[in-house]
């Protein structure tokens, strides 16, 4: 599986909003999660949101939800964008984003777990 790749991190003042994006590959054989996460410096890895790229059933953890959303274009090829739309941005916020993918069934949830293969991250910075 190919490593994906965010892209949209940068620099935002407190209230302000920016769009990750994440490029994968499809896994050939299965549906698949893709999983939004992020560390902060001196933190543990946190996982913030999810979608079944299937089913495109939504998950997201507590510290984001009604904040952020997360969504996948429509595009019917062997790569999907996944998008990770962040509003309301926090200085708690800052730190290294990365997307991860897994294969997954058709039936099965996402959650914070069982990600295979990662991104290299980009940086988000929210100035207070």
């Amino acid at each position: 599986q190919v490593q994906p790749v965010e892209s949209g991190g940068g620099s935002a003042p407190a209230g302000g909003s920016l769009r990750l994006s994440c490029t994968a590959s499809k896994y050939p054989d299965s549906d698949s999660c893709l999983g939004w996460f992020r560390q902060a410096p001196a933190k543990e890895r946190e996982w913030v949101a999810a979608i079944h790229m299937g089913r495109r059933q939504l998950y997201y953890a507590d510290s984001v939800k009604g904040r952020f959303t997360t969504s996948r274009d429509n595009a019917e090829t062997t790569v999907y964008v996944a998008y990770l739309q962040m509003n309301d941005l926090r200085p708690e916020d800052t730190a290294m984003y990365y997307c991860a993918t897994m294969s997954q069934s058709l039936w099965e949830n996402c959650g914070s777990t069982g990600y295979s293969t990662w991104g290299q991250g980009t940086q988000v910075t929210v100035s207070s």
